[in-house]
């Protein structure tokens, strides 16, 4: 029997995000399509959502950007109400301003941190056991500290950048993590693919 995992990347829609902080998890779940050879994308209006679709063989793994703005995401997601199994095998992707550029977690049936990406998907599907990467957007100190923006007016103004040539390219190999990641949750399960996951960043 074939294992279907859903990997969902958290954003808002169109151009002007497209490289901002908020929508790294968007640009992460692109780039691990691409690894795995998945390149075309197709509207779904009812999941109001960019999807696509690959296989590594046994397993077909399903892609979704979801096309509302973030704190609709939920909407996106809907369809898997009700499906254990399904809610367990989805990995959802998204920014995390509590982190620095550079790190990345694996969590599993945890809380929302107050994400509203992740609000909207637990509310939506009535469960938070799945997976999350939570992928770092702060910047931080020379001394290596974390500099997380105040107040809501310079949280907005961080999280809607874009990243600098070098953040991209710190981006770009967490994506190749993940794509490893995703791998080892399809073939050896998710408490091998989180600790090594985990251990790596």
């Amino acid at each position: 029997m074939k294992v279907m995992v859903t990997v969902v990347g958290l954003g808002n829609p169109g151009k002007e995000y497209e490289q901002t902080r908020h929508n790294v998890g968007r640009m992460i779940v692109e780039d691990v399509a691409l690894y795995f050879g998945v390149r075309e994308w197709k509207e779904d209006k009812k999941k109001v959502a960019l999807v696509a679709s690959g296989g590594t063989g046994k397993e077909k793994i399903e892609y979704i950007l979801p096309e509302t703005f973030m704190n609709k995401s939920g909407k996106s997601l809907a369809h898997l109400k009700g499906g254990v199994k399904k809610i367990e095998n989805t990995i959802v992707i998204h920014d995390d301003l509590d982190m620095p550029v550079g790190s990345a977690k694996m969590l599993f049936n945890r809380g929302d941190g107050g994400h509203k990406g992740v609000i909207s998907i637990n509310k939506s599907i009535g469960s938070k056991a799945y997976v999350r990467i939570k992928i770092g957007i702060s910047k931080t100190t020379p001394a290596g500290n974390i500099k997380k923006p105040k107040g809501e007016e310079a949280v907005q103004k961080h999280v809607l950048g874009e990243f600098s040539l070098d953040e991209l390219k710190i981006i770009k190999k967490i994506s190749k993590g993940v794509a490893e990641a995703l791998e080892l949750f399809m073939g050896d399960g998710r408490a091998k693919a989180q600790t090594i996951f985990n251990s790596r960043y």
